[in-house]
């Protein structure tokens, strides 16, 4: 199956705006996690970004991390940009597992200051994950 048309992925998943966004604040590796690279966002950020030369670098590379991105995971109703924002600035609160349909676990986040904080670092290395599964399930 081919998953180009015209140049173009046939889903969009993440989104090059908010990669650069993030970008912005990359030397904690943000984007990096973003794109489904936690690895090397978990290196970025405790080397502030590679001392700033991987995160400039990095300023050339996010076109080519949103393609792979887009290419890797799941389309489907629950949006990858929203999910991520959601867990950036509110997920000790678990809204970005609100909004997955995870109520149980937001609950638990909410009461626990995102299962004191441990569980918002596990939700950085797996949030593209947890949504792929979720937006598998709803096709």
């Amino acid at each position: 199956m081919n998953t180009y048309q015209q140049g173009a992925p046939l889903h969009d998943t993440h989104s090059k705006v908010i990669g650069y966004l993030l970008w912005i604040f990359g030397f904690t590796g943000s984007h990096r996690f973003y794109y489904g690279k936690p690895i090397t966002g978990t290196i970025w950020f405790f080397t502030l970004g590679l001392l700033g030369i991987g995160w400039l670098i990095d300023l050339f590379l996010i076109p080519s991390m949103d393609r792979e991105a887009d290419l890797r995971f799941q389309p489907g109703p629950v949006n990858y940009s929203v999910a991520w924002v959601l867990l950036t600035f509110l997920g000790i609160f678990g809204i970005h597992r609100l909004y997955q349909g995870k109520w149980i676990s937001a609950l638990i986040y909410l009461f626990t200051g995102g299962l004191f904080l441990i569980g918002v670092l596990y939700d950085f290395w797996t949030l593209n994950t947890q949504v792929s599964e979720v937006n598998g399930k709803q096709r």
